[in-house]
């Protein structure tokens, strides 16, 4: 945690304060309400896991495509945008699940926009933020997540195994995120299926594919990998496959496309 980057350290001292904000008008025990209400109905979680493995079991890329309208390292990404078209449109193109960005402050998200990309399409999502707190869970439960992100450079050991536990609790899958060797060691403690490599040094911001192929032998053949950042071409792609690693999450390469979908489709079948 002391050689957290200074970026994401700043993101996760504004994620504890939007915590205390965000609670202080909806409580946990409202929130409960919430997801106790739509148990039973469309809102049940979809099965973010299970849809990824059942798309590399049939020998396709698992693809999760990201909405995204912003970055801090890229600005504004597309300013068109609609989250209810880019879902359909993901769709059409055969994503397999969707990656919506809900924070607001340094990735211009929402979780409105999450709301209405599920609703427009049959595909699981996930909630793509930085969860530091059990409130967020809830939450990501409660708005209609599928699954959630957890950023191992973001959490101490206990942290990340109460979060991910109570998100099993409450049907959702748990992407885990990991950036080097030793975030991958901390990771692999948790019995869980998904696990993310990301490509981009929070440090530098620079990109190797080089990341997600380092840490591959090291991981058990159990688990589903998921390279994130840095797929732009189709000889990415094949370079992945030829490592064989079938799970993709790919955002900017997407959304600078007229039409994500089509973009997606090219990039991958």
């Amino acid at each position: 945690m002391s050689d957290t980057p200074t970026i994401l350290k700043k993101i996760l001292d504004r994620k504890r304060e939007e915590v205390q904000e965000r609670s202080s008008r909806v409580s946990i025990a409202e929130l409960e309400a919430c997801i106790e209400a739509m148990r039973g109905t469309d809102q049940d979680p979809r099965g973010f896991a299970d849809a990824m493995a059942a798309k590399i079991a049939a020998g396709q890329s698992a693809v999760i495509a990201e909405a995204k309208k912003a970055s801090p390292s890229r600005g504004l990404l597309r300013e068109d945008f609609d989250p209810a078209q880019i879902a359909r449109s993901y769709e059409a193109g055969g994503a397999t699940c969707l990656s919506v960005l809900t924070d607001a402050d340094y990735f211009q998200g929402s979780e409105d926009y999450l709301r209405t990309a599920r609703a427009a399409c049959s595909l699981p999502v996930i909630r793509k933020d930085f969860i530091v707190d059990p409130y967020q869970v809830y939450e990501a439960r409660a708005m209609g997540a599928d699954c959630i992100l957890l950023i191992v450079s973001a959490l101490e050991d206990d942290q990340m195994m109460r979060l991910n536990n109570l998100a099993r609790r409450l049907g959702m899958d748990v992407l885990v995120e990991v950036h080097g060797a030793d975030e991958l060691e901390r990771a692999l403690q948790l019995d869980n299926r998904l696990i993310g490599i990301n490509n981009r040094n929070l440090h530098t911001f620079e990109v190797t594919l080089d990341n997600t192929y380092d840490l591959l032998a090291k991981i058990p053949a159990d688990r589903i990998v998921v390279t994130e950042s840095g797929i732009r071409e189709r000889a990415d792609v094949e370079a992945m496959r030829a490592h064989n690693v079938h799970s993709f999450l790919v955002g900017e390469a997407f959304m600078r496309a007229d039409e994500p979908g089509t973009k997606l489709k090219a990039l991958f079948d």
